[in-house]
């Protein structure tokens, strides 16, 4: 039997419509979501704990590192308390004579997505780059407060979606692989991963897959077209925006947590990369729109 999903097909002849953002924090374990009319799309991405909340269709619960997106409902609510935090952006679909909401398979969705201006969603799943849409929905409270352009907002909540359809649908779409070399490319990225916040060297990933570390170098750079060493730095710059947009840590404590014993190598790796130091980059986006009811 096929299973099949509740998604949002957006066909964007034009940009999503921003309306407002935030990041919000639960005061206590006691806290839970107001019960109110939605008149239109929240988008929610969970940093910390559970969100239990509700429309007048399902029940949801919404984990750290998931988002959900909910449709206008006459009630949405929350049915139980908890203690957590989540970034929220609330969008108009300007095409809404057709509603973006049906059911399809995970083929179906394969079949579609590179149909023009199709931008289709589950409407709750794993992100599984949460760093990167964290940094894109900071900038966008950050250009909410300096310049309150409706159409740059409206652009950059629709930039932060599509950088989730991509992640989602097409990641791997560079990778021209066959069989097990494909198997291969992903347990090394999924092992990059694993380590990302450990100082590790290339010669470790050539011994743990029993290769040597020649092979593994020139494998990895003909799949993605990036070296291994370049790869790794940039997981781990991408890890080090998301703390300095989304957390209050020092930059020698952001440079441990990746793997960086020394504050001056972390800084001079974080500009090659960016093009910033940690603190220009963090003072570029300063401006969170934070919430606690």
């Amino acid at each position: 039997m096929v299973k099949h999903m509740d998604v949002l097909n957006f066909q964007l002849a034009s940009p999503l419509q921003f309306n407002w953002a935030g990041k919000f924090i639960a005061p206590d374990e006691n806290w839970t979501h107001i019960t109110r009319a939605l008149t239109d799309y929240e988008f929610i991405v969970m940093t910390d704990g559970e969100l239990y909340i509700a429309d007048d269709k399902r029940q949801y619960v919404v984990k750290n590192g998931e988002y959900l997106i909910m449709p206008p409902t006459l009630k949405q609510y929350g049915y139980k308390p908890s203690k957590c935090t989540f970034y929220w952006t609330h969008f108009t679909y300007p095409n809404e004579l057709i509603s973006p909401r049906c059911s399809m398979s995970e083929h179906d969705i394969l079949n579609n997505i590179h149909k023009n201006q199709n931008m289709i969603l589950p409407m709750q799943n794993t992100i599984p780059r949460i760093d990167r849409i964290i940094v894109l929905l900071k900038q966008l409270q950050d250009s909410d407060r300096k310049y309150g352009s409706k159409m740059l907002n409206s652009l950059n909540i629709t930039a932060a979606l599509m950088e989730l359809h991509s992640q989602l649908y097409l990641s791997n779409g560079r990778v021209s692989l066959k069989g097990g070399h494909v198997q291969l490319y992903t347990d090394i990225v999924d092992y990059i991963s694993w380590r990302i916040r450990e100082n590790f060297k290339v010669s470790e990933i050539a011994e743990y897959f029993g290769y040597n570390e020649k092979y593994i170098t020139t494998f990895f750079k003909k799949a993605s077209g990036v070296s291994l060493k370049t790869y790794i730095l940039n997981q781990k710059m991408d890890m080090a925006k998301a703390l300095l947009s989304d957390t209050n840590k020092t930059i020698s404590q952001i440079g441990y947590e990746i793997g960086f014993s020394d504050n001056h190598n972390f800084s001079s790796a974080f500009k090659k990369i960016t093009g910033q130091s940690p603190s220009d980059y963090r003072n570029t986006y300063a401006q969170r729109k934070l919430f606690h009811e």
